[in-house]
């Protein structure tokens, strides 16, 4: 670009922390470094338009892990493992309130159901038998009593006769609790530059290169990455898997007697209400390779599932319109734990969020900036 005397020395000099990624962690660790630093100069680099990934195009779950879900992570992790991963998933959604207020978010605790359809049986038999322990651990990893039962919605689906609810969790409005995070920004005097896509990083005595496609090089004291699913795009050697999430929402549905949060199939489904409409996304677990992309679009197989899916199961003999599809990219990998992490003296990163954005992204962000400000171990 040509940049003005005026654009440089006023937007892109004296950085002292350089933030790549303007999504639920980027912000909250922007925030939370001009809480502690209100002098810094704290930019934040987003190379969409609006926050790229998956902050802006999730499903609003504000969920920490269904029974079938938690079962299977005990079958891969150790337990002390799963147990703290729970504990930040729930501390973060306590954050995420404490900063941005549940009315800004539209937050709403209808609980979350899972579903069991005919074909679950033995899964369910499993997941029920397990109910006492999965409420014990939970109840001295968060102090929550009883958070696992077996009533049903009281919108029920005729195709599934068992459930499993977690009474705990909840909903938001994505969209606003992105525009909260992105005021609060704005007040606090942080600079969000849009539109810029950072293609290196590269360290030097008392400094970073950040090397950009739009704004030629800046340079920063400190850098953050929080790109998630993108992360390895800039840092290759990061244990950080892509993975696309497909989603549709229906039209207005008149009289529609879904309320709450709804996952099935180990938590790859889920759908829940907003607007009088059904959102409904997911289906990865159909082919995990082929959605490991950073990618957006779509493939046919899962959009026929979901659509299956939500005419056979959410709303039999009924009629419904897809209003429109989008897709997500997330950050996963063989754990479930996010990495922060200072990778050297001067970078950083908090990444990986393992498809719990909502719940974890404000405790990883805070993390991120502790990181960043005072060189504190990884967690």
């Amino acid at each position: 670009m040509n940049l003005s005397y005026w654009e440089q020395s006023t937007f892109l000099q004296g950085i002292d922390v350089a933030i790549i990624g303007s999504g639920i962690v980027g912000l909250n660790a922007a925030l939370a470094i001009q809480e502690q630093k209100p002098h810094y100069k704290v930019v934040v680099l987003e190379r969409g338009i609006l926050p790229a990934g998956a902050s802006t195009k999730n499903g609003g779950f504000a969920c920490f892990g269904s029974a079938s879900e938690l079962l299977d992570d005990l079958q891969e992790q150790p337990e002390t493992v799963v147990w703290q991963t729970l504990k930040n998933r729930w501390q973060g959604l306590q954050q995420l309130q404490k900063r941005v207020g549940r009315s800004y978010m539209d937050l709403e605790q209808h609980g979350n159901y899972e579903l069991f359809l005919p074909e679950d049986q033995l899964l369910y038999e499993q997941c029920l038998a397990k109910l006492p322990y999965l409420n014990q651990q939970i109840e001295a990893t968060i102090g929550v009593k009883n958070v696992f039962d077996t009533q049903a919605p009281t919108s029920a689906m005729p195709t599934v006769k068992n459930w499993i609810r977690n009474r705990a969790e909840g909903q938001i409005n994505t969209g606003k609790l992105m525009q909260r995070l992105l005021d609060l920004a704005h007040q606090k005097g942080i600079l969000i530059l849009n539109g810029v896509t950072v293609l290196a990083l590269e360290e030097q005595a008392q400094k970073v290169q950040i090397s950009t496609q739009n704004l030629g090089m800046l340079i920063a004291n400190k850098v953050l990455v929080a790109t998630n699913g993108f992360a390895t795009s800039l840092l290759p050697n990061l244990q950080v898997l892509p993975a696309r999430n497909q989603v549709l929402i229906t039209k207005p549905i008149a009289n529609l007697p879904l309320q709450g949060c709804f996952h099935y199939q180990k938590g790859y489904v889920y759908f829940r209400n907003i607007d009088n409409r059904i959102l409904l996304g997911g289906a990865r677990h159909l082919d995990l390779e082929g959605e490991q992309t950073t990618a957006f679009g779509f493939s046919e197989n899962i959009q026929t599932y979901l659509t299956d899916f939500l005419t056979k199961v959410i709303l039999p003999n009924q009629a419904v319109e897809i209003d429109y599809w989008w897709s997500g990219i997330m950050g996963v990998g063989t754990h479930k734990q996010p990495i922060v992490q200072q990778l050297s003296e001067r970078i950083t990163v908090a990444v990986r969020l393992g498809g719990m954005g909502i719940a974890i992204g404000a405790l990883v962000g805070e993390q991120g900036a502790n990181l960043v400000l005072n060189g504190i171990d990884e967690i």
